[in-house]
């Protein structure tokens, strides 16, 4: 039997709220608050698979929609737990926060923490939308999403592979990855991140709420080329492949994949 949105919703956020506390309680004992970005991922995962599950819509599209959110959740969560979580120091912008907050870090990584909880149902929604769309019958819409979702997460495992290869050679320490992706956008896997989620605007056309389904590519687009994306890398990369890397922006689209400029 379907639950109703609204019930969805707080169970959403309370199951969201109750995992956070527990890996807050976890990086109070490693040392590493990068699990939240671990949890976060995993959290829009496990709530799309909720909505999709209680829901009342057409049950082949529910079925579709959590496998395409769980599979991309699943992915990027053990992604994220390889390279940033399991046998690796805390990243620096953690670093950087517990520096600035001093002995009040760990009450306001606890709200960050709840913060990430309530991002991750902001982000699950979509799947909501798409698990109550009343259409019962397969449309264009659903193929059109379905193939958004394989180019995005198939050539966002491609750019990442390819940057791995190219860090792996001794021979490119301090270089910029040109290879693949890498020439025709300085942010490739970032781009196909934020495609991703036109998928599920595709998937939800015919439902009333459709248009509600814009709010997670809007926000991630935000996020990607203003807060915690492009921004905090380029500084990175700057700092540490200095003029390397000025050539690089001159001559390579931050953000969409285009041909290169020459240099001068």
């Amino acid at each position: 039997m379907p639950l109703h949105p609204g019930v969805q919703v707080v169970a959403g956020l309370l199951a969201a709220s109750a995992m956070m506390i527990g890996l807050w309680l976890v990086q109070r004992r490693a040392g590493n608050a990068g699990i939240v970005d671990v949890g976060w991922t995993a959290g829009i995962g496990l709530l799309g698979v909720f909505f999709a599950a209680t829901s009342g819509g057409y049950l082949s599209r529910r079925v579709l929609v959590a496998v395409l959110m769980g599979t991309w959740s699943a992915r990027l969560a053990v992604y994220l737990l390889r390279d940033r979580v399991i046998g690796r120091p805390e990243e620096g912008r953690y670093r950087t926060l517990r520096a600035q907050w001093g002995e009040a870090a760990q009450r306001k990584l606890f709200s960050f923490f709840q913060m990430q909880a309530a991002a991750a149902l902001f982000f699950a929604l979509p799947v909501l939308v798409v698990a109550w769309n009343p259409t019962a019958r397969w449309t264009s819409w659903d193929l059109a999403g379905v193939l958004i979702w394989f180019v995005s997460v198939g050539n966002t495992i491609l750019a990442d592979r390819q940057l791995a290869r190219f860090k792996s050679r001794p021979e490119n320490g301090g270089k910029t990855c040109r290879e693949g992706w890498w020439r025709y956008s300085r942010h490739p896997n970032y781009f196909f991140e934020w495609l991703h989620w036109w998928s599920y605007v595709a998937l939800a056309a015919g439902s009333p709420y459709w248009w509600a389904t814009l709010a997670a590519p809007a926000a991630m687009l935000y996020f990607l080329l203003w807060v915690t994306g492009i921004p905090p890398t380029e500084a990175q990369a700057l700092a540490s492949r200095g003029d390397d890397y000025r050539r690089y922006q001159r001559t390579t689209s931050a953000f969409v994949p285009w041909f290169p400029k020459k240099d001068g």
